[in-house]
């Protein structure tokens, strides 16, 4: 396996990473690397649930978006893709302002699948959320560009 890149600060753009939905919801990217990733997330009205704490699905998009990027890290210099298969989360407590936290660390990366955990937390680094994501290693297509 080749040396996991690494990434600081939320220049995702230097990967040439579209940002899509994670842009979308204000992610920025504090780390970044094939072992480890982290980013925050503004918790604001575009991201809550009809009752003012934060939207479950968003706390979803912020964990793949995490593991995502981790697993395409690992495995660009190869030549391959990312691409999620299973997520799933648990949802601790509930958070209606602030910023939150997610931190993904790998838990097996294999030549086919990479399964991250990540983790979380509010301002007072109080778990919100635990997930696991596990991800298809593919060929990218020709002429493809990661996004």
């Amino acid at each position: 396996m080749t040396e996991p890149q690494s990434l600081s600060g939320s220049n995702l753009e230097q990967l040439g990473v579209q940002r899509g939905l994670a842009e979308h919801l204000g992610i920025t990217f504090s780390e970044a690397s094939g072992t480890r990733v982290v980013a925050q997330m503004p918790v604001q009205p575009q991201v809550h649930q009809p009752f003012g704490i934060l939207h479950g699905g968003a706390s979803v998009v912020l964990a793949e978006s995490v593991a995502s990027t981790g697993a395409y890290l690992s495995v660009r210099d190869r030549g391959m893709l990312a691409v999620g298969l299973e997520i799933n989360a648990n949802h601790l407590r509930s958070v209606a302002s602030g910023t939150v936290t997610a931190t993904g660390t790998p838990i097996f990366q294999g030549r086919t699948t990479e399964v991250w955990s990540v983790e979380i937390a509010d301002e007072r680094g109080k778990l919100i959320c635990v997930s696991r994501c596990t991800l298809a290693i593919i060929p990218r297509p020709e002429g493809a560009q990661p996004g």
